[in-house]
């Protein structure tokens, strides 16, 4: 396939950046919803629409900077859904299963885009809508997947944090919580040392190839 163009692929990475964002955060009400907390769904964040989900600084500004920049790689966030702690029934457990649905969230949209990019490749034909789908498809995999990655970093507040504090012991748990105020600048410090492309590249690159040969585009 051809190299895009800035203009273009902006156009074909907008849809699967901001549903990858706007799921991740409702699957993470949508469960605790389920573990007796409600309340995502009390603020209106139980939604698709997107605007109730968009964070100036992760959503638009994050992402433009680092297609300007031409980073190795693309990610964001949404304004997090806020979860009750009190209102969870088991809430040392029923946390960790809710930091870990947003990761799964885009699992599933990673195989959803990758089912879109085959079906484009089968209408390839139709350049018209074949090859916008091909590469729509293929973005919305990678976006997916490096969101699932970055986030399950045992690093609070990224999800794989929050999951971690739950299935560790007390004291344990207790120690790496502390973290947390200063875990976005320990992300960030990661990201600008290029260490942070070290630790992710490797299972980025391995469960994208893998999904793309699931669905035969490998």
């Amino acid at each position: 396939m051809p190299d895009l163009s800035l203009p273009q692929i902006v156009a074909v990475i907008f849809l699967p950046l901001l549903f990858a964002i706007t799921v991740h955060e409702v699957a993470h009400g949508w469960m605790a919803k389920q573990f007796g907390d409600p309340t995502a769904q009390r603020l209106g964040r139980l939604t698709l629409n997107p605007l109730k989900h968009i964070d100036p600084i992760g959503t638009l500004l994050i992402p433009s900077l680092l297609l300007l920049m031409h980073a190795p790689f693309l990610f964001g966030w949404a304004k997090p859904v806020p979860v009750t702690w009190e209102n969870l029934r088991h809430p040392k457990r029923d946390m960790a299963i809710v930091a870990a649905a947003g990761p799964g969230a885009n699992l599933v949209m990673a195989l959803f885009w990758a089912i879109i990019a085959i079906a484009g490749v089968h209408l390839g034909t139709f350049s018209w809508a074949g090859m916008p789908m091909q590469y729509m498809g293929i973005y919305g995999i990678e976006i997916n997947v490096i969101l699932m990655v970055l986030n399950l970093i045992p690093l609070p507040p990224l999800d794989g944090g929050r999951v971690a504090v739950g299935l560790l012991p007390g004291p344990l748990a207790w120690q790496l919580a502390r973290i947390e105020p200063f875990g976005f600048f320990i992300l960030l410090a990661l990201l600008a040392t290029g260490a942070l492309s070290v630790i992710i590249g490797p299972p980025i690159n391995g469960i994208e190839h893998l999904i793309m040969k699931l669905v035969g585009l490998g």
